[in-house]
């Protein structure tokens, strides 16, 4: 007999409810837990040299290599054709290795389960180009499918016999491990995962115990590399944050004016973006060349019309996010609002085309819109910083808690003061996402949800 979350589904009648911890009492589990701990440490060591080697990437493509070409500095007009051999190199990627590049970021985030490790040589190659030449996307999908590749392909070389349900919570593990201190915190990081999965009841701990535990040896692992190699742990985090004010009624209310209008945002664009996706699929090659062109003119006109430099549009916006905090005073209004939009619409071109995360652009595109409102009475920058991390998170990624979190672990003890704030923003912007979202069409032959009865 098979046993599925809710009990038997072989049709015999069930005298007793099932135990649905009794997989945790078993010889197995245990084993199941220090294959988790040990598949952490190769996993965090591919990670943590991925986001190295895109660290060390970035500068060379857009400082050294003009330099050597006999400019005296990076040329205004440098981006367009960086990133149109981006496209290039991204669009044969995609149409000619196995895999097709690792999943396709305008569909959200979502663990489909881990790919072949055949795939593994093309989700690397199509996300190093896309993150390290500037597209507006971060690096935790590519990380969570590296992750979760590499520990069920290593497993399964070692024992081909192993139960899928076993090599799935292994393929979870080495996801957990691969984000473990990238969201500044391994449990930040695993409860995206939980969340993401859709998991509950008693077996979301079941199942999910050896990835928390992968996540926090993970997260030492990432420490003690950045220590032993200085290069630090590429981990999201804000520095010398000022103390918030408690929150005020007028707060309250720009809480829901926050959530509205980072509801109407976040689906707006994911319809553009999975618009301009079905052009690109049709004419991959050509058609993520133009998309790339299309953000390197977005740079270039942010960068000529504001005078700042063009990498402050271009990549995830991660790394930017404390400057954008600490330094808010350094751009008007205008200089925020173009940023906002040029950095929207190459955010929706990098989803439709290339390959890498939607969070990090998200909380980006969110915390400049919180900022603009700060200049307004009754918003302080903190409350409106927080507040639109979380909402326009919600708003792409439709989690709610993960949002939440993210956008009061990054302020600290400030973020704890806001927290009321960014939960009123977050369900606002939540539930408004959630109406303006189309409905999924029925799969036929689905029945129908039984009508409530009082």
């Amino acid at each position: 007999m098979s046993v599925g979350p809710a009990g038997p589904v072989d049709g015999t009648a069930a005298t007793a409810p099932q135990d649905p911890y009794a997989l945790v009492r078993t010889r197995g589990y245990l084993k199941l837990l220090l294959l988790a701990a040990a598949i952490g440490f190769p996993v965090c060591a591919v990670a943590f040299g991925f986001l190295a080697l895109v660290h060390e990437l970035e500068p060379l493509i857009y400082h050294d290599l003009p330099r050597a070409l006999g400019f005296a500095g990076t040329p205004l007009w440098w981006p367009v054709p960086m990133l149109l051999v981006a496209g290039l190199l991204v669009g044969l990627t995609v149409r000619h290795l196995p895999g097709a590049g690792g999943h396709e970021p305008a569909d959200g985030l979502a663990l489909s389960g881990a790919p072949p490790l055949s795939a593994l040589p093309g989700v690397v190659l199509a996300a190093l180009t896309s993150l390290s030449f500037g597209v507006v996307l971060g690096p935790e999908a590519p990380l969570i499918a590296l992750g979760g590749g590499l520990a069920v392909g290593a497993v399964r070389l070692l024992n081909r016999g192993l139960p899928d349900q076993a090599a799935a919570a292994l393929g979870a593990a080495g996801s957990f491990a691969a984000i473990s201190a990238l969201l500044g915190s391994p449990l930040l990081g695993a409860f995206l995962l939980m969340e993401v999965s859709g998991l509950g009841g008693p077996m979301l701990g079941v199942v999910l115990v050896p990835g928390l535990l992968a996540s926090g040896l993970g997260a030492l692992i990432f420490t003690g590399l950045g220590d032993w190699t200085g290069l630090g742990t590429y981990s999201l985090a804000l520095h010398d944050i000022p103390r918030a004010a408690q929150p005020t009624v007028p707060e309250f209310g720009w809480a829901l004016v926050i959530g509205l209008l980072a509801g109407c945002a976040g689906p707006g664009v994911l319809r553009l973006a999975r618009f301009l996706k079905g052009h690109v699929v049709r004419h991959r090659v050509p058609a993520t060349m133009l998309m790339g062109l299309v953000v390197g003119a977005l740079a270039v006109a942010f960068a000529g019309l504001t005078g700042k430099p063009a990498s402050e549009m271009l990549y995830s916006g991660q790394s930017a996010l404390g400057s954008l905090f600490r330094d808010s005073a350094g751009y008007t209004v205008g200089a925020l609002l173009l940023l906002i939009l040029c950095k929207g619409l190459a955010y929706c071109a990098s989803l439709s085309a290339f390959r890498g995360g939607p969070i990090f652009p998200a909380l980006f595109l969110g915390a400049a819109g919180g900022v603009v409102l700060s200049h307004v009475p009754g918003l302080s920058l903190t409350a409106g910083f927080a507040m639109g991390v979380g909402a326009m998170c919600v708003a792409m990624l439709r989690l709610p808690m993960t949002s939440v979190l993210l956008a009061t672990l990054l302020l600290g003890k400030s973020g704890l003061t806001v927290m009321p704030l960014v939960i009123v923003a977050v369900v606002v912007a939540y539930v408004v996402a959630l109406r303006l979202t189309p409905a999924t069409p029925a799969t036929p032959g689905t029945p129908a949800p039984a009508p409530h009865t009082a």
